[in-house]
């Protein structure tokens, strides 16, 4: 953040120099005419954009010209999840004893496995963000968006700072050890398509819903209205 300067007052001017200063205008009206003009952009696009919180609001807002250019990008869902890597990123949330997935555990784990086992060994030994990103780019994808944070919870960069609860369940405590997130952000926004020449666009899928976060079950279980869980 920058600092706030505080202004040096201004000496006192003499009375023929103030005369002077009231005889020329301050601004020209070119200027003040691109100001104003100026003000009533921003005024527009505060207005436009002052969505309400209910769905005929959000529903009316426009799509974003690039995407609808884009035609085609990469979602890339990438967790804990990705261990097993059995059926679906909502392994954990469907894991029970008596079904498929329960018998996939009981067959490759020992007995008495739980699910937090799985987060050291997805320790993304081959991560490779340049690799990847050109792999995207020659496919021809206009856009790259990462799974920050599943229903799991598992945080694909460094959130023990901005989330303390997430400690020993993000990508720097256990597994990676590195900014999942971060590493592959700098690399896509860099890239250039070599089918448009224009820059890779780079987007983000963060999940507020956690399946077994005590926070979150506390606000469902009062139909949110508290937010335990921010």
């Amino acid at each position: 953040r920058r600092a706030l300067h505080k202004s040096t007052p201004c000496n006192n001017t003499t009375s023929s120099t103030a005369a002077k200063m009231r005889l020329q205008p301050l601004v020209s009206s070119s200027y003040l005419f691109t100001s104003l003009l100026f003000l009533a952009a921003i005024k527009h696009l505060c207005y436009t954009f002052a969505w309400e919180a209910n769905w005929e609001s959000l529903h009316s807002r426009p799509l974003p010209e690039w995407y609808d250019e884009a035609k085609f990008g990469i979602f890339v869902h990438w967790g804990v999840f990705s261990v097993p890597a059995f059926s679906t990123e909502w392994f954990w949330e469907r894991w029970e004893p008596d079904n498929a997935f329960g018998a996939y555990v009981n067959k490759t784990e020992r007995p008495g496995f739980t699910y937090q086992e799985y987060a050291p060994r997805f320790d993304a030994s081959l991560y490779d963000p340049k690799q990847w990103t050109e792999l995207f780019s020659n496919a021809g994808a206009q856009y790259v968006v990462l799974t920050s944070k599943h229903h799991e919870g598992f945080c694909n960069w460094d959130s023990r700072a901005a989330v303390p609860s997430t400690w020993n369940w993000n990508a720097m405590d256990i597994g990676p050890h590195r900014d999942i997130v971060g590493d592959l952000a700098s690399v896509v926004k860099t890239e250039v398509s070599p089918f448009t020449q224009k820059t890779l666009r780079w987007g983000i899928y963060h999940s507020l819903y956690e399946w077994f976060n005590p926070d979150f079950l506390a606000d469902k279980a009062a139909k949110f209205s508290t937010f335990v869980f921010r």
